[in-house]
């Protein structure tokens, strides 16, 4: 009777198993999630695509969860439990590439210089760049925010280890595609256009690409327009907009709150992408750079996966010219 007890008091307090949270496993779910199939993503973590398959099997069998919707002849979808999961799994996984940093190479020091396009900076780095650095403590960061132009000239003269930087979709080949900007033109509701008046333009001064791209694609669609207002600093811009001088040129996720986006209805032609490319200088990067590379690469791609999913604030459309 008392063996009896024994065993049974054994089996009362034993816990209960935990998810199978391995982060490989994790890593591979979110590949499939940001790739949006098992083939594409196989090839993302370097594996076939029936290692892949066994991984998320592997990963539903142990938290008894249906991650995946998978009906012949129809494209791949996320379950509800899935769209949970994926989240606390880049959480995770960012977590974890920073522990890893942090414990096997705690002593890499020294100095990155990064070069940055200005408005790119202020709104998708400051995150990026401060988990870097309570991962690398003793690195320092040299930051420096121009036009593309000047950043590429100067990358060129050997002044950065790493620059980001603005180009054409469709452009020279080269570097890594980190984030893709979806341009519109945005004004404030205070801006009264009148038709057959050319646009009035609130523009960065050359080099800027996004001036370069507004007046190439208003010369296009030959609608006449007219510089107003010039300044460098985005905050500049922006002031000038929303007290209502002038249309300019953003990307859709950087409008602020109380602009309005314009475009058909109000005469304007629809603006081209650009995508932020990142830049590394020829030949041994240190350490340093390199980590760094891979950090802002990372990050932007969870960033990128999280707008691709329509997490992005939503931004009205102004009313017809009449």
């Amino acid at each position: 009777m008392a063996k009896v007890e024994v065993i049974f008091r054994r089996f009362r307090f034993m816990p209960t198993p935990l998810p199978p949270f391995d982060l490989d496993l994790l890593r591979t779910f979110v590949a499939i999630v940001d790739s949006g199939g098992f083939t594409r993503a196989a090839e993302r973590v370097g594996r076939t695509q029936s290692t892949v398959s066994l991984q998320i099997k592997k990963l539903e069998d142990g938290l008894g969860r249906r991650l995946f919707e998978r009906e012949p002849g129809r494209e791949l979808q996320v379950t509800p439990d899935g769209e949970i999961l994926v989240t606390y799994a880049r959480q995770m996984l960012r977590l974890g590439d920073e522990a890893r940093s942090r414990l096997m190479e705690p002593d890499i020091a020294g100095t990155v210089r990064l070069g940055t396009p200005e408005d790119f900076a202020s709104m998708h780095l400051p995150d990026v760049l401060a988990r870097f650095a309570r991962a690398h403590p003793r690195v320092a960061l040299d930051v420096n925010c121009d036009f593309t132009v000047n950043l590429l000239d100067g990358f060129a003269k050997g002044q950065y280890d790493l620059v980001l930087f603005k180009r054409e979709p469709q452009g020279p080949g080269g570097g890594i595609g980190v984030w893709r900007e979806l341009l519109v033109w945005a004004a404030s509701s205070r801006l009264v256009l009148s038709p057959g008046e050319p646009l009035p333009l609130v523009l960065a001064p050359v080099p800027d690409v996004y001036r370069k791209r507004a007046l190439a694609t208003l010369d296009e669609a030959k609608r006449p327009w007219r510089i107003v207002y010039t300044s460098p600093s985005l905050n500049g811009l922006q002031a000038a907009v929303k007290a209502g001088l002038g249309v300019t040129v953003l990307p859709k996720e950087m409008v602020p709150a109380g602009f309005v986006l314009l475009g058909p209805d109000q005469g304007l032609p629809a603006l081209p992408d650009t995508e932020i490319v990142l830049y590394r200088a020829p030949g041994t990067l240190p350490r340093a750079a390199e980590l760094l590379a891979e950090h802002i690469v990372h990050s932007l791609e969870t960033a990128a996966a999280y707008a691709g999913a329509g997490m992005l604030p939503g931004v009205p459309a102004a009313p017809p010219m009449t």
